[in-house]
């Protein structure tokens, strides 16, 4: 399975209190920059500058990941506390240059290859959800991508942000993408995320209404919130927990590597259709161990249902954190799968479920759950199955809030 890691620079911790905030842009040597975006990570909450350079944003009091962009600068990122600090911001932004002369450098080719590289990355970015068919990258030729054959990763840069829009849920996004590496193994993906609503009339908005809040139920976000709330099972969601272990009927990784070698060099008298149930030859063991490769790696042991709050958050006087053993196994009832998320190769061979299931584990001893429903450090967290299927285009800005339940 690969592993996925979504990287979004967070938000922030509010309360109710509002604040106005203002600022200025200006290019390091004092150049006024009329139009720079000016906006909260990962949120449809921002603005652009005015033709002096100025910027006026009303938030509720609270810390904020602040972003600041103009197109051919570097990007700023700004911590922002509200009850700290009530002056005027003023933000010199120096020129991007040795990233933008590195690509005119390489001189991209939008050839054949180009194409390739641009496929599988709107299909590890975006991913294979029903949403993601509604998700399109308006720019594409601003990605420039290389491939290392030595380990099987491709990575990709921009020249400027990438425009996507999304017309599943009513977006137009400006992401700007800090690193992408996509290996056998691993996706990596980190940038800043700004989200606009999309104008519609009362059907689209109505469609969009709908799709997003579906894209939030069983959402990483949802649980995130339902933790913290300590309503998990009126949500619709069931936490169990279990250990991972070695296979041991799963032959070795360096018996398997010498089982593909031993056949690469018998290739041309190999018998693939061949029974072997009493191997007599090196070859027939060969054979074995390759089958056997097809195991999986490692075998789950549940062995607590409905893991109690106490096994899974710390409230301290900040913040409310989650911290477990092992792995969490975290059920969703309301929902079922897709049926894209069959074409995985592991998954395949069986129907699509009704309920969707995912896992994670800590990466760190414990992780701060943010109230807009993120973790502060994404790494501090691995999840996989039903979580990793759903990538980029199923992903809410940090804002947003269901519907109220009548």
């Amino acid at each position: 399975m690969k592993k996925i890691f979504l990287l979004f620079f967070l938000v922030s911790v509010v309360s109710s209190a509002q604040v106005i905030v203002k600022g200025r842009v200006l290019s390091f040597g004092g150049k006024i920059l009329e139009g720079a975006s000016v906006y909260l990570n990962n949120t449809t909450i921002g603005v652009y500058t005015d033709e002096e350079g100025n910027f006026e944003l009303a938030l509720k009091e609270g810390t904020y990941d602040l972003i600041v962009s103009f197109i051919g600068y570097k990007t700023t990122q700004h911590l922002l506390n509200t009850t700290k600090n009530t002056k005027p911001l003023l933000f010199k932004l120096l020129p991007e240059t040795t990233v933008l002369d590195e690509l005119v450098l390489k001189k991209t080719t939008y050839d054949n290859q180009w194409k390739h590289n641009l496929s599988r990355f709107k299909q590890a970015l975006l991913g294979r959800t029903i949403l993601s068919k509604n998700c399109k990258i308006l720019n594409p030729k601003v990605l420039h991508f290389e491939f290392d054959s030595t380990t099987g990763t491709l990575t990709a840069e921009i020249k400027e942000p990438l425009k996507i829009e999304h017309k599943g849920l009513g977006f137009l996004i400006t992401y700007d993408l800090v690193d992408f590496s996509l290996g056998r193994e691993q996706l990596i993906y980190l940038g800043y995320t700004k989200y606009e609503n999309l104008s519609g009339g009362k059907r689209k908005q109505k469609r969009w209404k709908q799709n997003r809040l579906k894209a939030f139920n069983g959402s990483r976000m949802h649980f995130v919130r339902s933790l913290r709330n300590q309503n998990l099972k009126e949500e619709g969601f069931l936490v169990n927990q279990f250990k991972r272990v070695l296979n041991a009927d799963r032959p070795s990784e360096e018996a398997i590597k010498k089982a593909r070698q031993l056949i690469h060099l018998n290739r041309n008298s190999v018998v693939f259709e061949k029974k072997r149930t009493n191997p007599k030859t090196p070859l027939d063991s060969a054979m074995v161990i390759l089958k056997k490769s097809r195991l999986p790696k490692y075998r789950d042991f549940l062995y607590k249902k409905n893991v109690p709050y106490s096994d899974m958050i710390l409230i301290s006087k900040k913040n409310i954190l989650i911290k477990f053993k092992d792995y969490l196994s975290i059920i969703y009832t309301k929902e079922p799968e897709e049926k894209n998320y069959m074409q995985n190769n592991f998954l395949n061979r069986r129907k699509a479920l009704d309920t969707q299931t995912s896992a994670i584990t800590m990466l760190t001893k414990t992780a701060i759950l943010d109230p807009s429903g993120d973790i502060i450090n994404p790494l501090d967290i691995f999840s996989e199955g039903y979580w990793s299927y759903e990538q980029f285009a199923d992903l809410l800005p940090l804002d947003y809030n269901p519907p109220k339940k009548k």
